[in-house]
């Protein structure tokens, strides 16, 4: 030791003034979250990289099994079988049709008698054609139509009692023509009465219309005008099938104009 007090180079101090070993320090925690290091002694030893690791132990694998005779011999080859055609799913059965709807009956005049006191003078017509000379005017158009209403017509004058020498027939282009051929019979004052027969059918223009109501017009102006019976044994129809349903017409319209041919003929006996 020097007289300083300090020490000489390679001299140990002493005992009680040697340094204090360092106290450890206090371990830090660390926040909440974080990873904790590894502290040394926790980490698992490892091997060195040099060492080989240590042989694993494995059982020697045991010898196959011989086959078996059956297994030995060749299998028979087996056929295929042909694929079969995909089952095809049945049609579905139509549905029944409905039935077709009737068509409504073709309404008809109401039957009924009138009623009349006793002693009332009633003048009543009957369809008789003795004695009288009829005139027929008769539309072109729709010929098939007009000619089975003119022989219904015919039949029905004959039948009557009209000879055929007293019936005269005049043809017209069509229905709008009919009153002014029946206005010609009229005025010559040599015919009881007068039968226009025609046929209009209704088309995709409203010209059904005006002829059916000009020929309608017409003739009853002719019989207005002359005083001579004029007869309407025009049909008016949509189709030709309503047409030919209803020919009998002709017949009707004779013996509506004999019958008011007889009225006329009481009615001026009556005022003489």
């Amino acid at each position: 030791m020097s007289a300083g007090g300090g020490f000489w180079p390679g001299e140990d101090p002493p005992p009680d003034e040697a340094q204090a070993p360092p106290l450890p320090e206090a371990p830090v925690a660390a926040p909440p979250g974080w990873l904790q290091p590894r502290r040394e002694e926790e980490r698992p030893p490892q091997a060195p990289a040099d060492e080989p690791a240590p042989p694993t132990s494995a059982e020697p694998a045991a010898p196959a099994a011989p086959a078996s005779a059956e297994q030995a011999a060749p299998q028979p080859a087996v056929p295929e079988l042909p694929e079969e055609p995909p089952v095809q799913p049945a049609p579905p059965e139509p549905e029944p049709a409905a039935p077709p709807e009737p068509e409504p009956a073709a309404a008809a005049h109401a039957p009924g008698e009138l009623d009349i006191p006793a002693d009332v003078a009633v003048l009543e017509g009957s369809p008789s054609g003795a004695g009288r000379t009829v005139g027929v005017v008769v539309s072109r158009v729709n010929g098939e139509i007009s000619n089975q209403l003119l022989q219904s017509a015919l039949a029905a004058l004959e039948a009557a009692g009209v000879r055929q020498e007293r019936i005269t027939v005049i043809l017209v282009p069509g229905a709008f023509e009919l009153p002014i051929g029946a206005m010609a019979l009229a005025k010559t004052r040599r015919y009881s009465c007068v039968v226009a027969l025609g046929c209009v059918l209704r088309g995709e223009t409203p010209h059904f219309d005006y002829v059916a109501g000009e020929a309608a017009s017409g003739l009853q102006l002719a019989g207005l005008e002359t005083g001579v019976p004029v007869a309407f044994g025009v049909l008016t129809c949509d189709t030709v099938e309503q047409a030919e349903a209803r020919v009998a017409k002709g017949a009707e319209a004779a013996r509506a104009a004999l019958e008011m041919a007889d009225v006329f003929s009481q009615v001026r006996e009556q005022a003489r």
